[in-house]
């Protein structure tokens, strides 16, 4: 079963500092977006230069930001001070608590995702980590970046959730196997694509239960795919 979103349908804000787009609600306005499976949040935000999050402070969540343009600087109260640029992900499990700062401290804007998972138990010890991944390792292939523990991705979090990316050139294809049991969503990052004969653009998105998915990219196209259990309510 799939069911498109285009980007439009959304819901987002505005602000001086910040645009983004809300693929899934925090909140009751939209019944129909409020989690997906364990994916509670996926947010592509804009960040303008030299401003930023200064304080955000999670419990009981997996979060994970990925890198789309510019260059993200992250702190906690942990101590951890890192920059990631494009391609590149870091996350973060809040368990008992942790409080962080994402900034844009260039001169250009920063666009990223924000992916909050809902973590298999609550209480767990809070962590950092980052993971530098090289460009080219998506390049017309699947680059797996997010496992459970169980699994040998690069990150690994307290979830059964695989996360994986894709930049496919103009003409190119790629296949995905959503097996049962399972469910999945597809966000067009950037570029222009047919996934089953469907039309994505940029910023569309795909929520995909127990099907197959051929993908066509008509320009080049950039993706994420985040993969979980199949639950009982897919939409809440």
């Amino acid at each position: 079963m799939l069911r498109k979103l285009d980007h439009r349908y959304l819901g987002g804000a505005v602000y001086n500092w910040l645009e983004k787009d809300d693929y899934l609600s925090t909140t009751d306005v939209n019944e129909t977006n409020i989690n997906f499976g364990v994916l509670q949040v996926l947010n592509d935000a804009v960040i303008a230069p030299n401003t930023g999050f200064d304080s955000i402070a999670h419990t009981d969540l997996e979060v994970l930001t990925y890198v789309i343009d510019g260059e993200l600087t992250h702190k906690d109260h942990m101590g951890n001070i890192s920059s990631l640029k494009r391609g590149q992900m870091k996350y973060v499990s809040a368990g008992t608590g942790i409080t962080h700062s994402e900034a844009n401290h260039s001169d250009i804007p920063l666009r990223l995702l924000q992916i909050w998972i809902t973590p298999n138990k609550k209480g767990h010890q809070p962590t950092y980590g980052e993971y530098h991944f090289e460009w080219e390792a998506r390049h017309n292939q699947w680059l797996h970046m997010v496992s459970d523990m169980q699994h040998d991705a690069p990150i690994t979090i307290n979830q059964d959730v695989n996360i994986y990316t894709i930049l496919l050139d103009e003409g190119n294809t790629a296949d995905i196997n959503v097996a049962t049991g399972r469910q999945a969503y597809l966000m067009q990052i950037e570029g222009f694509s047919l996934a089953n004969e469907i039309a994505l653009k940029e910023k569309d998105a795909l929520e995909i239960i127990e099907d197959h998915l051929h993908i066509e990219a008509t320009h080049t196209s950039h993706f994420i795919l985040i993969d979980m259990p199949k639950t009982d309510h897919p939409y809440m």
